[in-house]
């Protein structure tokens, strides 16, 4: 082989190496502008697609939310009568008492197209008016039928019809994190609607009632909301908000479970009044690490004492369902029929047994 052939080899060889040498080095840039050009197109294709469709319908299930519902709310303004030292004093020396009127501002929601409205206790309460503003505009004076300050519930009615009625849901369904919609008054600013999800369910112990358990939401709350519903994605009633921690808006906020209220509305538009399971027991939490609720004291003739329980008896299960707490079997006992005969796990001595109670009724 020839010098000039040699050399020419040897030219090419560096030629490609040296065109080696600059693919390794672009190489990795040309990829990596191709894989951000092509996840740049994914992302553009994805909002795109969000805008138009996903994000889209997410947004309109709020606003359809909102014409569903919002129909059904009403405001609820109720005006109490304030008695002062000297009101008492001018009565005592029939004296006729001036007295001075404040109003109590909530909400509430139809559940009966003839006027039929759930509201709080609380709202209504010693109230010598009851005022209610429907959607559109009208405005109605509002009747009592009955409450439940137990469970602060009220029912009124208002001399209409054919009125927009909310849908009940099954409270027993609802589930940690499910996506709820508040709807209501707070502050008097009509139908406001707020978001948030389930933070817990079964809470008791919020309020010193022994016949309350809530839904716990973060969904705002605040004072007006009274009265108001709670409802899920499909617009359907999960429950009747009522209660707050502080006086405005913390994160934390309850409503009374639908199945509650629907069966204190049904009950006080049947009977009047809300019926309530009774044994007679006084309760106290057991020792620390002792499962069950300590019966302190026992009422002389009552359910509890024709069984045979005694003070110092641990109940430990209520128609087959453990008993964790006092909270928990009063809760059970107030929701069992009257007459209904229960078998109640009790260990006395340090011995486990079955008595069989039948519930009493709660006295009015």
């Amino acid at each position: 082989m020839s010098p000039a052939t040699q050399a020419n080899r040897r030219t090419l060889l560096l030629l490609a190496g040296l065109v080696v040498l600059v693919g390794l080095i672009a190489w990795p840039s040309f990829v990596g502008r191709m894989q951000y050009a092509r996840t740049r197109a994914e992302l553009a294709a994805i909002r795109d697609a969000a805008t138009q469709a996903e994000l889209t319908s997410v947004g309109k299930m709020f606003t359809t939310l909102a014409r569903i519902i919002g129909p059904t709310v009403v405001n609820v303004t109720s005006k109490k009568r304030l008695t002062s030292v000297a009101d008492e004093i001018a009565a005592l020396r029939g004296i006729r008492p001036i007295g001075k009127t404040a109003e109590e501002v909530g909400s509430g929601v139809i559940v009966e197209r003839d006027g039929v409205i759930v509201t709080n206790y609380h709202v209504v309460a010693n109230s010598s008016e009851v005022d209610v503003a429907l959607a559109d505009g009208r405005r109605f004076a509002a009747t009592l039928i009955g409450a439940d300050a137990g469970t602060d519930l009220a029912v009124l009615r208002i001399d209409a019809q054919d009125l927009p009625v909310a849908t009940w849901g099954d409270s027993d369904t609802v589930e940690t994190g499910e996506m709820v919609w508040a709807i209501g008054n707070p502050f008097g600013l009509d139908r406001t609607i707020t978001y948030g999800i389930v933070s817990a369910v079964g809470r008791k112990g919020v309020l010193e009632s022994p016949y309350q358990e809530f839904l716990q939401t973060d969904a705002a709350i605040n004072p007006g909301n009274s009265g108001g519903p709670l409802v899920d994605v499909h617009g359907r009633v999960m429950g009747i908000t009522t209660a707050i921690v502080g006086k405005d808006y913390s994160g934390i906020g309850f409503a009374i479970p639908s199945n509650t209220a629907r069966k204190v509305c049904r009950e006080i538009l049947e009977d009047g009044y809300v019926e309530r399971g009774h044994l007679g027991m006084l309760l106290a939490s057991s020792p620390p690490d002792v499962f069950g609720a300590l019966v302190v004291a026992v009422e002389p003739k009552s359910p509890a004492a024709l069984a045979g329980i005694r003070p110092g008896d641990l109940v430990v299960s209520f128609d087959g369902v453990p008993v964790a707490e006092p909270a928990g079997l009063v809760l059970q006992v107030t929701r069992t029929p009257i007459g209904e005969k229960v078998p109640l796990g009790v260990v006395r001595s340090g011995t486990e047994d079955t008595v069989i109670v039948q519930v009493g009724r709660r006295p009015q």
